[in-house]
Formats: C-alpha cells, structure tokens, sequence
C-alpha cells in the first residue's frame, strides 16, 4: 500500500499549513493509516486508538493525552473517543497555531451535533477513498480538466483495455488488499470487512443492534447502486419501519459503504427529478456483495452497465476530491420524462460535463439525445461538453462538444 502515491497527501500536508484541526476521513482499509504514518516525522507523532492500551489512556484523560511539543500530533481512528473533541477544542482556542492535529476516521462522526459544535471554523476535512486506478499506475488526476476543456484529444493515449479487462478492474475494486486475490478469496474477504463494520465500528456512532437487518440492507442497496433512492422499494421485504430505515442507511453512509449523489436542479424546469442517486463507494464490494463472479456476469448487459456505473463512479468521486485548483460539484439528471444523464459535474465558474457511461466498446449517436437536448434546453448560455465513456479505444468527436471517450482515459497520463 505505502508504494502508492495518494492524491490526497499533498492536500494533506496543505492543509497542515493554515488550518488547526485536518480530518482525513474515509472507510476502513482504504489507506488512511499508511497515509498518516507516511507524515510522521521527529516533529510529528502518530497515535493509534486501534492500540487498546492507548484507547484506555485517553479515556482516562482526554486533556492530558493530547497534550504534545511536537508540531502536529496525528491520532489514528479518532472516532472510537469521541470525548476527545472537546479537549481538542480547548485545545485549538487555547492555541492558534495551525497543523496542531491531524485526526483520521474510519467514519464521518463529524456530522454529530457535538462534532459541529466543537469543531466548526476549526478544522479541514479532506476524504480518502480506496484506491483509484490512476493512483495505481502513479499517474496525477487530471480528467476534469482535460475533460471541461476538451483538450483530451491530446493527451498520450493509455494503454487499451478491452471490455473484459475493464470488467475484471471493476470487479476488483479499489481496496488494496483483496484487490490481490482471486475471486473466491475475495469474496470472503469483503464479507469479513462488512462484518467487522458491523460488529466493531457501528458501535462507535449509533446504538443499532439488529447487525442482521443492517446486513440485509446492505445487499439491498448494493442491488441498487446507481439507481435514484426509491426509500419505499427499497425497504420492501425488509421488515423496517420508514424511520428504522432512514436510520439504518444513514449510519451505512456515516461508515462510507453508501454514497448519494444529488440531482441537478439549477434550473426553472418544472418536470426535473429531485431524487438522489445511491451508489456503493466501492465496485469490487458491490460485485462481492451481490455474489457477481466474472465467468456468470460477462453476458449479462444489465450487471455489467450496473458495475461500470458504479466504477465510473467511484473515479470520477476521487477526482472531485482531488482537484486543487477547481472546485467541481458531482450530480446526476433525470425528470419526468425519462431523461437521464448519469453524471453531471458543475465546475465553480457555472460550466457543465455531461457523462453517460455505455458498457459496449461501440457508440452510436443515439447515446448523445439526452446530452443533446440537456445542452439545448438547460444549459443555455454555459459551456457544455458531453461525453460518452464506452470501453473502446478511441477518441471520437460527435459534434457540438459531444465526444465518445475511452473509460480507460479516466487514468490516461499527461
């Protein structure tokens, strides 16, 4: 894991420099502790609360055991103490310096009323996910931009990956670890990693008990990543009260296993969809989760289109995350007619990317009409390009900014 540069560390280490409190949050056994260990230093240390010893410790004192004379003071899994934050909070008033704590979480407790009263204006939030593909192959996040400014053309194309390939990277996912092993010790090691969410971490940020029902739950929303959140059809057969339910996939989220993304709705049309996308954070735990093998999947169009999304998905979220010189907000479209765009990213001057993602290696211009008609009628005087990323090799212009992309340019190099 160590031998991978994260895009995030040199946002990291930015943010050490005017904020007093950086919280590096993202799920468990995507890389947050060997992205910490990797900042410390004789003038930071790293603290653990995986360490029972050292959990004890601080529950003991929590002002005592956050007292240091180092620059920056990192505390692994913040969230199993959750008294820490109002020391940190004396602390940080007491002191302005900033990089005083580098806090890193397996969940984001930061959304409790306690988190925002202690810690608003104080700190940095920045989100690790699990590996991307282009932090694997060591090349720098730098689709969007191309992408908005349609200079992708010129970029070194990357090495082809046919549709069977891109296939096998979706269904391994971006977790290191499992990303190593075959299909059926995978699986085991996915069922494991919910287990242990649900036995150990969930304690730490809601009082659930029925780990059975959460567990089903799970299945469920794996089946429905990448469709709009349907809260009714969803908690069909599961037995749950709506506010049980509510309830149960908010903690999901909390422990970044389920991520919405919410409609596009800067617009006066009347019929525009104002339903939120679900998706799972990860494609190679979706695939485990739903018992999804390559050998039975490679002929069903409707898994494979369900699998790309969420791949798709999840490196077009790490590169949101990423960016340090724009600021883009990730969407989706869809209104009462039917009309869809699977991804619609906003860059902070108004200008609009519209993606569809196709799993077939051929495009035709039929994949363009709701990119067209959106560019027609809803984006008006902003700039709008539309693309189709398809698991081809080649580059295509289809007229009026729309072009058929590779989704293997998602991890191109400069």
């Amino acid at each position: 894991m160590n031998t991978y540069p994260r895009w995030q560390l040199p946002l990291v280490k930015q943010a050490l420099q005017y904020a007093r409190i950086v919280v590096l949050s993202g799920a468990r056994q995507c890389g947050k502790t060997t992205l910490a260990r990797m900042l410390a230093s004789g003038e930071i240390e790293y603290l653990t609360l995986d360490d029972g010893r050292t959990l004890e410790a601080v529950r003991h004192d929590p002002r005592e055991f956050i007292r240091h004379e180092k620059s920056t003071l990192i505390i692994d899994e913040f969230q199993r103490a959750p008294d820490l934050l109002l020391a940190i909070k004396q602390a940080v008033d007491e002191d302005n310096r900033p990089g005083q704590f580098l806090l890193t979480g397996s969940s984001d407790v930061l959304t409790s009323p306690v988190a925002i009263e202690s810690l608003a204006g104080r700190t940095h939030r920045i989100r690790l996910r699990p590996l991307t593909q282009g932090e694997m192959r060591r090349v720098s996040p730098g689709f969007l931009p191309a992408a908005f400014d349609r200079t992708f053309v010129r970029k070194k194309r990357p090495a082809a990956e046919n549709r069977r390939e891109l296939l096998e990277l979706a269904l391994r996912g971006g977790f290191p670890e499992p990303a190593k092993l075959s299909y059926l010790r995978r699986r085991q090691w996915y069922d494991n990693y919910i287990e242990s969410l649900l036995q150990r971490d969930l304690k730490d940020i809601s009082r659930i008990r029925r780990h059975g029902a959460l567990r089903d739950l799970v299945a469920v929303l794996a089946a429905w990543s990448g469709k709009c959140m349907n809260i009714s059809a969803i908690g069909a057969g599961l037995s749950m009260q709506r506010s049980t339910l509510d309830s149960y996939i908010e903690a999901l989220k909390l422990l970044y296993l389920v991520e919405p993304v919410p409609p596009w709705t800067n617009t006066d049309y009347a019929q525009i969809g104002r339903q939120r996308k679900l998706f799972l954070t990860d494609s190679g735990l979706m695939a485990s989760i739903l018992g999804w093998p390559m050998n039975n999947m490679w002929l069903n169009p409707d898994q494979v289109g369900k699998i790309f999304e969420t791949f798709v998905f999840n490196e077009l979220a790490a590169q949101v995350d990423a960016e340090e010189s724009e600021r883009y907000q990730l969407f989706h479209y869809r209104d009462q007619k039917k009309r869809e765009i699977d991804f619609l990213i906003e860059r902070e001057d108004g200008a609009l990317l519209g993606i569809e993602v196709k799993a077939s290696s051929m495009v035709k211009g039929d994949n363009f009409k709701h990119l067209r008609w959106f560019q027609e009628n809803l984006a008006q005087q902003k700039k709008f390009t539309g693309i189709v990323l398809y698991a081809g090799e080649d580059i295509l212009p289809f007229g009026s900014g729309t072009w058929a992309v590779p989704i293997s340019t998602l991890w191109a190099e400069s």
